[in-house]
């Protein structure tokens, strides 16, 4: 399965002579599968892969749990009522690959906008959380525990390169991108025929998400100047450690963020959860199967009662609280066109004409045209499935304690999915008004 896709779209000249070729006309990068779209050549960097662990992850989740923090609330007050979805990770894979072919002021720029202390090792860093990301991949078989069908944790991210033929791009961007991101080059024709390059990229993130996201690239973001796409995809899909019972399902009022009452489909689940509270907020953490994953969910003792940070949230939890559980099932979605934020955060350089992506090619000089975002989550009592992708045109239990906590999500609330093992959050977003259909 797939993941939601970071695209980075720059007006930038391709391709490497020095490739080694790898593949044709729909062929897709490690995990992938690619949809019927424009003729493509599959090249590959020359370099070996850089195997990396959990170890080394450590600059990569500081950079994307910081780069959450600024770019949610920058999203949160620029649509206060709205519903909001995004995937840090795949965002920072994105640009972080971006960032690779940057030099000089535009890279420093990047780097600091981005959270990244040491740009020398932050693709071997994200090559780590990569690695971290992909052992959470489980199935168990409930039938041998007296159960019935199975449960299961799919949680792919994939990247890829779509160049224009013909042009030359340094060969250390591109081993390096192969190196540590698994990266390979795609060739296409934006000088002649850019819709069917947008067609083709549209397709491969597609099949990387299990169809969540059929168009990344509306019409217009790839012009006969583009020159180079990034894209990162992620695909999720994962069983709840402990599901809620469809039939304690039932309609319950809810708040929205606008101060309007609307029905919603409640879940309820009762029993031990790790569980905080803190001054106007609470929040419950929700596992899903084998713990490698959780779901942190945090909501506001009012309507429009702000709540911590994830990691603040996440530091406060504490297991084995007796809880009383209401949570809304929701399907949502955002896309966002970053430019403009990412401008205000500090990479402004990035999109003028003063930006330096040298060490991606020097045939032609480079600049951010574009980048689009757009991700999907989708809760119900099994569990979780989402998607997200990105483009730049360039996340001993303790005895019960008290009388259960009586906890309904009944009005806005804020969420966090993460990794356990390196805390990374790989998707966040807010709820303020569940019973809106998802629109990206």
């Amino acid at each position: 399965m797939d993941r939601r896709t970071f695209l980075a779209l720059l007006a930038v000249p391709v391709l490497a002579p020095a490739l080694a070729a790898c593949g044709s006309s729909g062929s897709s990068g490690p995990g992938t599968t690619t949809k019927p779209g424009a003729k493509v050549n599959e090249l590959r960097g020359t370099a070996s892969h850089a195997m990396a662990g959990a170890s080394d992850a450590a600059a990569a989740v500081t950079a994307v749990n910081a780069f959450a923090a600024d770019l949610y609330g920058r999203m949160l007050a620029a649509k206060p009522t709205d519903n909001l979805v995004v995937s840090p990770s795949s965002i920072v894979f994105a640009l972080a690959m971006t960032s690779a072919g940057a030099k000089g002021s535009t890279l420093a720029a990047m780097d600091s906008t981005l959270h990244i202390a040491d740009p020398a090792t932050i693709a071997h860093s994200m090559n780590g959380l990569a690695t971290s990301l992909t052992k959470v991949n489980k199935t168990k078989d409930n039938t041998k525990e007296g159960g019935t069908g199975t449960s299961s944790v799919v949680l792919q991210t994939v990247n890829s390169l779509w160049g224009q033929a013909g042009l030359t791009f340094e060969q250390a961007f591109l081993n390096e991108l192969w190196a540590e991101y698994l990266a390979p080059l795609y060739t296409v024709d934006y000088r002649t025929d850019p819709e069917a390059a947008r067609v083709a990229i549209n397709g491969w993130v597609d099949g990387s998400t299990h169809d969540r996201i059929p168009e990344l690239l509306p019409k217009g973001t790839i012009t006969t100047d583009s020159r180079l796409t990034l894209v990162n995809a992620i695909y999720l899909k994962a069983n709840w450690m402990d599901e809620f019972a469809v039939a304690k399902t039932s309609k319950a009022a809810f708040t929205t963020a606008a101060g309007n009452s609307v029905q919603v489909d409640m879940m309820h689940r009762s029993g031990e959860m790790s569980y905080a509270k803190g001054d106007g907020w609470q929040a419950v953490d929700l596992p899903y199967v084998f713990g490698d994953l959780s779901f942190t969910v945090a909501v506001g003792d009012a309507t429009s009662s702000a709540v911590p940070d994830g990691p603040t949230v996440v530091a406060a939890l504490s297991p084995g609280r007796l809880v009383d559980l209401g949570l809304p099932k929701f399907d949502i979605g955002t896309t966002t066109m970053l430019a403009d934020l990412l401008r205000a955060m500090g990479m402004a350089e990035a999109f003028s004409a003063q930006a330096d992506f040298s060490g991606m090619t020097t045939q032609e000089k480079l600049f951010i045209s574009d980048v689009v975002h757009q991700a999907n989550i989708t809760v119900d009592e099994k569990g979780t499935e989402a998607a997200a992708a990105t483009a730049v045109v360039m996340a001993g239990t303790a005895a019960p304690v008290g009388p259960p906590v009586q906890l309904t999500f009944d009005r806005p609330f804020t969420f966090w999915l993460r990794d356990t093992a390196t805390g990374a959050i790989v998707f966040m977003g807010r709820v303020a008004d569940p019973s809106k259909p998802r629109t990206a």
